[in-house]
């Protein structure tokens, strides 16, 4: 049986961040990686039965999957939001697709569910790299920027990955595309929170862009 691996890349989630981990199936592994979090993400999470990686200072929701990836030790690799807009539930249906279905890569997908809720800027975001992505790579994927993602670590350490914010899915999905990955889309559920874990700002829509532009 192939071993699961979830990280949950956390910035100021001190409120969502015990329930998230306490969620997860108990057979996977968990890894909380805390981004330089100003309030008690760090503290709380090792409270919990997951392994705790602390970055001293804010580095990126990229970096933070990076280190992730990096101490994680299963087969299979889960990235899921630590504020809750994610289901932890969910986790087993992306997982299934690939250790039975056969896919390499999968992606919770919101728009095949419901974006009602969803920020203004992140929408616009989503809507612009998704139609960028699809037009550019050629693959039908209808929500290229969900953090909500499952994928087999050989492949996911054969990438490179070099994004240290939030551009890492586009570049992850441009990458798997050039490798010719086998990609599939769950429809997921959605629960969109007051705020954000992660500050996302107009800078990372023309992150999105450099990345689809200059793949």
């Amino acid at each position: 049986m192939e071993k699961v691996s979830v990280i949950i890349p956390s910035y100021n989630i001190e409120r969502s961040v015990s329930e998230v981990v306490n969620r997860c199936p108990k057979e996977y592994e968990v890894i909380v990686v805390d981004d330089g979090s100003k309030d008690r993400t760090r503290e709380i999470a090792e409270t919990t039965r997951a392994r705790v990686i602390a970055h001293e200072r804010n580095m990126g929701k990229g970096q933070a999957m990076i280190t992730g990836t990096e101490n994680a030790t299963g087969d299979i690799i889960v990235f899921i939001d630590g504020d809750l807009q994610h289901i932890p539930e969910d986790i087993p249906r992306l997982v299934s697709m690939i250790s039975d279905g056969g896919y390499d890569m999968v992606i919770g997908s919101r728009r095949l569910y419901d974006t009602k809720g969803m920020p203004l800027l992140r929408k616009v975001s989503n809507k612009i790299s998704t139609s960028l992505v699809r037009l550019s790579l050629g693959i039908r994927i209808r929500d290229t920027q969900s953090g909500f993602r499952a994928i087999r670590k050989e492949r996911l350490i054969e990438m490179h990955l070099k994004a240290k914010r939030f551009e890492i899915e586009t570049e992850m999905l441009v990458k798997a595309a050039k490798m010719k990955l086998r990609i599939g889309e769950v429809p997921i559920s959605i629960v969109y929170q007051d705020g954000s874990e992660f500050n996302f700002s107009i800078k990372d829509i023309f992150n999105f862009l450099k990345t689809v532009i200059f793949k």
